[in-house]
């Protein structure tokens, strides 16, 4: 390691490889997730190399570093837990809002992992075993929160991504309703997103208001936006209510047919939760529509439950939990294995 460090300057060519890929990528399709996979590469590089350039303290620096980041760690689990138990307060005791409270938990058992690895590490040969398990417990966690990591890192990036607003058509992914009839503070910010579009575009675009009527919903989810977006001065004439769909797919699917029955081509808009967003683009890949994602902001206690159930709609999924099993049978699961059949 010693050895890494004194020779810092030979990762300048990765560097310059890792920041160079991420703008090209960027450039070419900006709303990717594997920008976001190469941009946390390049950073962990450039900190090594900006570490380098304090010469003899350079050792001291990346310590320093490394202790930030692992104090910083160690407060998540609480943020986590605390966040969890506003969402049963607030929300519900439902399995998706108790996904943050679980999550922390997670983390606290592998940061309380890490710290009896370290504590063993210089009585390894009287404790193999529980130095080990402890070891391979704390990479374990350290790997999937690496991935959480990057995609709230996809999350923050996309929403401040700057756009060109000559849109054609902007879609709202509709949401649950309060009361069955009421527009929610979540869908609202929704729709508040998609007006703000709406007046920036020079040539004013169709907005189409998605969402179907769900079995406790007195109105369609597509109705309430029209009337939202009606009393804040959208032209009627500018709003199309998709009122079949029930899901996010479903959605989409019938905003194309929507789009091809006008045979008006344009650039698209799809305008949601910015939690939501990577779902939204990613659908719309899989039917062919060429789409910007535009996220709205959501209320902070909300973020990070819904991130992580987005988290796990999206990465549970055909490829994404194949790469995730391969780079954790690669990164973890293999190296754990040839380090104790060596032994």
């Amino acid at each position: 390691m010693i050895e890494i460090i004194n020779n810092i300057r030979f990762f300048l060519p990765i560097i310059a490889l890792l920041w160079g890929v991420f703008l090209i990528l960027t450039l070419r399709k900006p709303q990717r997730f594997r920008n976001s996979i190469v941009l946390m590469a390049a950073l962990f590089f450039t900190m090594f190399f900006i570490a380098g350039l304090f010469g003899d303290y350079m050792s001291h620096v990346l310590i320093i570093c490394f202790i930030l980041f692992f104090l910083s760690l160690l407060i998540v689990p609480f943020l986590l837990i605390d966040n969890g138990i506003t969402m049963i307060h607030r929300e519900s005791a439902s399995f998706a809002n108790l996904l943050s409270l679980i999550l922390g938990a997670l983390i606290a058992i592998g940061e309380i992992a890490t710290f009896v690895n370290i504590l063993c590490s210089e009585s390894y040969e009287q404790m193999p075993t529980v130095f080990n398990l402890t070891a391979f417990i704390s990479t374990s966690i350290i790997y999937f929160s690496m991935w959480i990591l990057t995609f709230v890192l996809y999350i923050v990036s996309i929403q401040f991504m700057p756009h060109r607003m000559n849109f054609k058509y902007i879609i709202i992914h509709g949401c649950g309703l309060i009361g069955g009839k009421r527009v929610s503070k979540l869908l609202s910010d929704r729709i508040d997103k998609a007006i703000e579009i709406y007046e920036k575009c020079a040539d004013k675009p169709i907005i189409i208001a998605s969402g179907g009527k769900g079995t406790d919903e007195a109105v369609s989810e597509a109705d309430a936006i029209k009337g939202y977006l009606l009393e804040h001065g959208i032209p009627e004439d500018k709003i199309i209510a998709e009122d079949r769909s029930t899901t996010t797919m479903e959605n989409l699917q019938n905003c194309r047919e929507i789009i091809n029955r006008r045979n008006e081509k344009g650039r698209i808009a799809l305008v949601s939760s910015n939690y939501h967003i990577y779902r939204c683009i990613l659908y719309a890949s899989k039917l062919g529509m060429k789409c910007t994602g535009i996220g709205a902001k959501v209320a902070f206690y909300y973020f990070p439950s819904a991130t992580l159930r987005e988290f796990a709609a999206v990465f549970t999924s055909y490829p994404h939990i194949l790469w995730i099993i391969l780079g954790y049978m690669l990164s973890v699961v293999i190296p754990f294995a040839i380090q104790i059949f060596v032994q």
